[in-house]
């Protein structure tokens, strides 16, 4: 009997805290058999021109800074139960390294990413879909606090990219996502954490 794999996607705004509440879902699942994608390492090698604001900076936050054809690829193929060398991205110099982390093949996966339910043949792919919701200011005090402590930058460069870039885009095209989610996740996601895990826990089990 061939066994499912199943593909959760979590989704929400820079600094609505993703990674960390995947981190608490997979503390409480069975350690085995799960895999964790972050869109993050799928940013474009170099952005479109198009995509840069008229001060010549980067925006990050468009659907189209994305390699959307290599995330599809690569979810097809953990979703049939093979393994992919997922990019690596470099943060402090905003380019895609040489080098790759092997994920999978694994039962469940985790897709974690601002535009993780974006795009519909994803959605498709999703049999979990997760929308974190948190306060526009507890966002950005976490971005603020991430990009300058883990990613380099200064906290002007911070400040100007909030409001250049990815406040109108979260208003644009991130906060719509949550009409997809199967469940929306506020600031506490302890409790939602642990639910979440248990589901993929009886996921990983299989039928009794």
């Amino acid at each position: 009997m061939e066994q499912s794999i199943f593909l959760i996607g979590i989704c929400g705004g820079s600094g609505s805290g993703k990674t960390t509440f995947a981190h608490k879902v997979l503390k409480h699942s069975t350690p085995d058999g799960i895999g964790v994608l972050h869109m993050d390492s799928y940013y474009l090698p170099e952005l479109p021109k198009s995509q840069y604001t008229s001060t010549g900076k980067p925006n990050f936050d468009h659907p189209d800074a994305f390699d959307w054809d290599l995330l599809r690829t690569h979810l097809k193929a953990l979703k049939n139960g093979e393994m992919v060398d997922a990019p690596v991205y470099d943060f402090s110099e905003s380019v895609r390294t040489s080098d790759t982390v092997s994920v999978g093949p694994s039962k469940i996966v985790i897709l974690e990413g601002i535009f993780s339910l974006f795009d519909l043949e994803i959605r498709n792919l999703l049999d979990i879909k997760c929308f974190l919701h948190v306060d526009s200011d507890i966002r950005f005090t976490r971005r603020l606090h991430r990009d300058v402590k883990e990613r380099g930058r200064s906290l002007e460069s911070v400040i100007a990219q909030y409001y250049d870039t990815v406040r109108p885009m979260y208003q644009k095209y991130l906060d719509p996502q949550r009409q997809y989610a199967d469940f929306v996740v506020g600031e506490e996601t302890d409790v939602a954490s642990k639910i979440l895990a248990a589901r993929i826990n009886e996921l990983n089990r299989g039928p009794q």
